[in-house]
């Protein structure tokens, strides 16, 4: 089902938490509410998910306002992040729970455990407890058990937090598919941008209980429509200068054409990996020289703070291979340059 949120405020006392947020979700969409911790968004999950009831505005589920219906009469299933299994039901048992509140006959529910289970990769651990699992595993069954009755919408509450890198990253992608597959329309809650962009058909940032932006990951991550979402969403280099004749002005760098674009105060917005250095910088046409600060190693790539001669520090990331080392090591100097085209003006302040 499709989902609709307009004009969703709630206050707590003097603080306002969701200022008037609009937002439509489209049936069988995946769509992530990304924000910093205080910024709203599990505020305004809860109030999709009924568990708190706003002070102005409406939620619609399939074109049915539910904004007064209780949690348990919503047609939505819901993950969170510490699970919340029942210890002492068996895996079978946590699943089950909710066609057992719906009434359904046992023939039924045992088809439906089944399924349930073997779309999450669980046969055969029916029969065990909770605390048998491991974390990825009990995950799953959470993940079961909010999928089983068929609901219109899928609530994830950071579902991942409590995991390592590794099986984040796998579980990540399995609920992708499952999604997918099942054409669920999905609200996703977490404060990774990394989850965010792997994960998305659409994001929507949010700070101080508004939403800043909502767009593609590809769309917000390259064009962002606030600096909040250019220094939010992903490392950045925000570099002020000064626009005039159809060129940029600015510390460190040689002029950057802006033809169109009117003349006074900007803010260029240019991704550590649009950066180059050394050699592959001479041709940049917007370059300068700098002084590399630190190096760090990540594996298939470094990172590198370079301090530009006369100018701020920019950020730099260079994919590795094994036998290549980085272009420079602290304290050295090298070119430094970007593209115009990878330059992406954002509102000042």
């Amino acid at each position: 089902m499709e989902l609709s949120i307009k004009g969703i405020v709630r206050r707590f006392g003097p603080v306002t938490a969701l200022g008037g947020i609009d937002l439509d979700v489209a049936e069988g969409e995946f769509l992530t509410i990304l924000g910093p911790s205080g910024s709203g968004k599990t505020t305004l999950l809860k109030t999709v998910a009924g568990f708190e009831i706003p002070d102005e505005g409406a939620v619609l589920l399939g074109g049915q306002d539910i904004t007064l219906t209780p949690p348990r009469k919503r047609d939505v299933g819901m993950v969170f992040q510490n699970y919340a299994l029942f210890p002492h039901m068996t895996v079978a048992g946590n699943v089950a729970f909710p066609l057992e509140m719906r009434g359904l006959k046992r023939d039924e529910i045992r088809r439906r455990v089944e399924e349930a289970l073997r779309l999450v990769e669980l046969d055969g651990f029916a029969g065990r407890l909770p605390r048998q699992l491991s974390g990825g595993q009990q995950q799953r069954v959470a993940l079961a058990r909010a999928v089983v009755f068929g609901p219109g919408l899928l609530l994830l509450d950071e579902p991942f937090g409590a995991l390592d890198r590794k099986l984040r990253e796998g579980l990540q992608l399995e609920v992708r598919r499952l999604q997918r597959r099942l054409r669920l329309t999905t609200l996703f809650i977490t404060h990774d941008q990394e989850e965010a962009l792997i994960m998305s058909d659409r994001i929507a940032v949010m700070d101080r209980g508004r939403i800043e932006q909502v767009g593609a990951p590809s769309d917000v991550y390259a064009r962002p429509a606030t600096r909040f979402v250019a220094d939010f969403l992903g490392e950045s280099n925000l570099l002020d200068g000064n626009l005039a004749g159809g060129a940029v002005r600015m510390d460190g760098f040689g002029p950057v054409p802006l033809p169109g674009q009117p003349p006074g105060p900007v803010t260029l917005l240019v991704r550590p990996e649009a950066i180059r250095l050394a050699g592959a910088a001479e041709a940049a046409p917007c370059r300068g020289r700098g002084r590399v600060v630190e190096t760090i190693f990540l594996g298939l790539s470094a990172k590198l703070r370079v301090r530009m001669e006369d100018g701020p520090e920019v950020l730099a990331r260079v994919p590795l291979r094994p036998s290549m080392p980085p272009p420079a090591g602290e304290g050295e100097w090298l070119a430094v340059g970007f593209s115009p085209e990878d330059a992406h003006v954002v509102p000042r302040g």
